[in-house]
């Protein structure tokens, strides 16, 4: 974090140099944007999948086929749950949160894309709908659905309180893969990756720049929706912080499960295509010398 008294002194124009206005770094105007409305009027007849409970302090996998939509719920009390996202048949192409963030923002909601990691970088998931989007950002900076955090993970726990325990959402979200593959747990975590935080409220503090969070506005019946993109192996870890209003990783925390539901519609979005893998051609240039 920035030193609370700078060792060096300013230069003259310093007040000067903040005041540069700043440059967004990747544009998004030259992307098409999803047709919501097309997406939306496929519920129309949609029939439910699967159903996956989430217990607390504890995750679980599900399968969303291309075309289909799927919905994070809240319901019985205040829980914010870390979600990953594979390609059903790669397991190398996973989400990608930093290109996420870079491309939409730090907090995401109706309309914004979970892209997949490089090489493949195409979208994964559009979030068709948000309960949580009257919440904006608040006098903190803070808001919901972050791709900023990480997730909770015991070697961060054992730096920072020493002892171990197995109930982070990085414990949870492996034992689940793992589970879904039918696979030894020290081969599948390194597929676990960063998160969305669902229902997560955060953001960073503006006199010391540190990732901070706070009680999650969710209530019961609250949703976040998305429409596959590509065939999905999804994770859900219902975070052992509960709402985060207090302490990660911890067994002290009001917890409640969540829900998962699938749906099918009867016929894919007006136009609808699941989008390809990257067009770049992967020679990367000239050789280096």
């Amino acid at each position: 974090m920035k030193l609370e008294k700078p060792e060096h002194p300013e230069p003259g124009d310093a007040d000067a140099r903040r005041t540069i206005r700043p440059v967004i770094c990747y544009p998004v105007d030259s992307l098409v944007p999803p047709d919501l409305e097309s997406y939306r009027a496929a519920r129309e007849g949609w029939e439910k999948l699967s159903e996956t409970v989430v217990p607390p302090r504890d995750a679980r996998c599900f399968d969303v086929p291309a075309g289909c939509f799927f919905r994070i719920v809240s319901i019985e009390g205040p829980q914010v749950g870390d979600l990953n996202l594979w390609s059903a048949d790669d397991l190398q192409e996973r989400f990608f949160s930093g290109k996420t963030r870079a491309l939409h923002g730090t907090h995401l909601s109706t309309g914004d894309r979970l892209w997949s990691s490089l090489p493949y970088l195409r979208p994964m998931a559009t979030i068709t709908e948000d309960t949580l989007d009257w919440y904006g950002f608040d006098d903190w900076g803070g808001s919901v659905h972050d791709v900023i955090g990480t997730r909770c993970d015991p070697y961060t726990h054992r730096l920072l309180a020493g002892g171990d325990y197995h109930h982070c959402c990085h414990s949870n979200l492996t034992r689940a893969l793992a589970g879904r593959l039918d696979r030894p747990r020290e081969s599948v975590e390194p597929a676990v990756h960063d998160v969305l935080n669902v229902f997560m409220c955060t953001g960073f503090t503006r006199d010391t720049g540190q990732y901070f969070m706070k009680a999650s506005p969710v209530r019961p019946g609250d949703f976040l929706e998305f429409f596959a993109e590509i065939d999905l192996l999804g994770a859900l870890s219902a975070c052992p912080g509960g709402d985060c209003g207090a302490e990660h990783s911890s067994d002290a925390a009001a917890c409640h499960p969540l829900l998962v539901e699938v749906f099918r519609p009867a016929a894919p979005p007006r136009g609808w295509t699941s989008p390809a893998i990257s067009g770049y051609d992967r020679t990367h240039g000239p050789a280096s010398r």
